[in-house]
């Protein structure tokens, strides 16, 4: 993969193999960083639903909207950032951020404080805004454009495989013997028993996110020591598109990078759909905490195995765009399977949206910011702020199933996305371009 002739952007003193290998080592570790932080929102859900006492679902999905909202506001800004730090320095300065949300869990779990909790979220969301607002483009640009798709899917992988483990940790640590102390916690009438039981539990987060603060200083540190190296997008050569670019003077003269930004916003929906709302959904229809607190890794599991398929299949088989219309047709049918089974063959169903949903990101991310030349800062911070449909759509979900069946609501919040996005592969990614 490094091998194939790459856009002359890097540092032209060191070898461009050389620099691609090292690039897409240190980059790959960060997608890990990335997937570890993130999935653990699932686990999160439910242990907070329990510990801060909260009475709706809704409030519970106020944990993903807290996370991906992050990514809306900081997007921008975090693109201005790295005009000024350069990729090396901004993602080093985004881990450090990362930590400072982990410690706010300390406090938060002492007074078992809901607000405090999703304030270390975002502030966590926040660095994460600037770490995807670098790393993404960085390893779309750093070979052909044509299999930027490929070398995303081996970023998912790394992204994935920490996610499958993330959750299962923080499962054993946070939701251990979990069905149990909610039973005790439902039946205990005294009021300073029941706090001793909650402020227990709360306490559970603390050694975790300690742990979590102090290797993401640590990463941080190594990050700035790493030979790392620099691209220089402003002097890239947009090649064919030169002439075109000419003539652009704003990012919003680009309409198939603004609908590669819904495209993302809708993914993102569907995919914290799929991983970290499986486990309410669960809930949902009578399963016990037990189980449910599993049920992202099964999801993360799935994903894992799309993207090893496209590292595979992309492009030598089949196009990135070939790989999104077929992922949309597979989230369409997955979606419909699950709204018409029950129990654990709809929870299946669901979970199979990860194999559906595996090839997106790698996928539309390329499409969008293909021929954006001196753009392209600009154009990755804009496809982040879609990062915030991981808010949204599963709030919409939260708030229809205590309206209408949970499956109803599931299957309205699901069906509208992946048909977007099916209609991105075949035209959306086209729009503007002669």
């Amino acid at each position: 993969m490094t091998t194939a002739k790459t856009l002359d952007i890097l540092d032209g003193a060191v070898p461009k193999q050389r620099n691609n290998t090292t690039a897409i080592f240190i980059i790959g570790f960060l997608f890990f960083i990335f997937g570890f932080v993130t999935w653990l929102n699932g686990s999160l859900i439910q242990f907070l639903k329990l510990v801060c006492q909260l009475k709706t679902d809704v409030q519970a999905f106020f944990v993903t909207f807290a996370f991906y909202m992050a990514y809306f506001f900081l997007a921008i800004p975090s693109s201005l950032i790295l005009k000024r730090t350069g990729f090396k320095k901004g993602m080093a300065l985004g881990l450090l951020v990362m930590a400072i949300g982990s410690i706010i869990f300390i406090p938060a779990a002492k007074e078992r404080s809901f607000g405090l909790f999703l304030t270390g979220l975002f502030i966590q969301g926040m660095g994460l805004a600037l770490l995807q607002t670098a790393s993404n483009p960085y390893i779309s640009i750093i070979g052909p454009i044509e299999s930027a798709a490929q070398r995303i899917s081996i970023m998912g992988i790394c992204n994935k495989i920490a996610g499958i483990t993330s959750p299962l940790i923080l499962s054993a640590v946070l939701l251990s013997n979990a069905s149990a102390i909610e039973k005790k916690i439902e039946a205990t009438t005294d009021t300073t028993a029941k706090e001793e039981l909650l402020n227990a539990l709360s306490g559970r987060v603390v050694t975790p996110y300690i742990i979590l603060a102090i290797v993401l200083a640590i990463l941080a540190f190594m990050l700035l020591k790493s030979p790392l190296p620099e691209p220089e997008l402003e002097k890239e050569e947009p090649g064919a598109a030169q002439n075109t670019l000419v003539s652009k003077t704003s990012i919003w003269q680009f309409p198939h990078l603004l609908l590669g930004a819904l495209c993302i916003f809708l993914y993102v929906g569907v995919e914290v759909m799929a991983g970290d709302a499986i486990g309410v959904y669960g809930k949902s229809m009578g399963m016990p905490l037990d189980e449910t607190k599993y049920f992202t890794t099964f999801t993360l599991i799935a994903m894992l195995m799309g993207y090893v398929v496209g590292i595979f299949t992309i492009p030598k088989f089949i196009s990135q765009q070939t790989a999104l219309r077929s992922s949309a047709i597979l989230g369409i049918l997955f979606s419909f399977a699950a709204f018409v089974t029950h129990g654990y063959t709809a929870i299946t169903f669901i979970a199979l949206l990860g194999l559906a949903n595996a090839l997106m990101w790698p996928a539309i991310w390329p499409l969008a910011i293909d021929k954006l030349g001196k753009f392209t800062k600009t154009g990755s911070a804009l496809l982040v702020m879609g990062i915030a449909g991981g808010a949204i759509v599963p709030l919409l979900y939260g708030m229809l199933k205590d309206k209408i069946a949970n499956h109803q609501a599931f299957f309205i919040c699901m069906l509208p996305c992946y048909l977007y996005i099916l209609y991105y592969a075949m035209k959306g990614h086209k729009a503007g371009r002669k």
